[in-house]
Formats: C-alpha cells, structure tokens, sequence
C-alpha cells in the first residue's frame, strides 16, 4: 500500500528508529503518546485492521512480540489495545497493536 504511512515507516522513509524488531513486525514509540510509555507494533505485512486479518497465526506472532519487547524494555504491567475501524478509534488503516504503561494521558 502506497499511501499507508506505517508502510512507509517499515521501509524506512522516515528513520524512525525501531527499538525491537523481528520477521514479523517492528516496535517503535507512537509519536502522539497516551501514556508514560506508548509504544506501537506493526506487522511487517500489510492488514488494514482485525477485520481483514486471515492469518490467525500472525496474531499470535504480534502478541508473541508483545511478550518480548516488553520482557526488554523491562515493562511488567501494561496494557494492549488494538483499535478496529474509524468509529473505534482506528486513524492508522495497518493493523497495530498499542502497548500503554505508567501514568495514562
């Protein structure tokens, strides 16, 4: 996807800086953080939301890198959210997973 500015990140348009990255997807800090500590997974494959998913075993791969970014990064009590659709709060279209922790914003 051409337009898709996560697509953009994962080939490095932006540098933006990964701190975790594996085959499946990168980590990076969300730019508009909502917590203390806000950071994004995107899947390296194009999925514009839960909806299009077709692959269940991707998922468990980004819950998978989930458990191992924060297991680095030190973060032991967090949140995940994945938002699915403009009316619940989805302004990416590529699937993504949010991880929150410490004081929320």
């Amino acid at each position: 996807m051409t337009d898709c500015i996560f697509c953009k990140i994962l080939k490095g348009e932006f540098g933006t800086e990964f701190i975790y990255e594996n085959e499946y997807a990168v980590v990076f800090k969300d730019i508009n953080p909502k917590a203390d500590i806000h950071l994004l997974v995107v899947p390296r494959l194009h999925v514009e939301s839960l909806n299009e998913l077709d692959d269940e075993n991707l998922l468990a791969k980004l819950m998978m890198t989930v458990k191992e970014v924060t297991k680095k990064e030190g973060i032991n009590s967090f949140r995940t959210v994945i938002n699915t659709g403009k009316e619940a709060g989805q302004e990416v279209f590529h699937l993504h997973i949010h991880i929150l922790s410490g004081g929320f914003k």
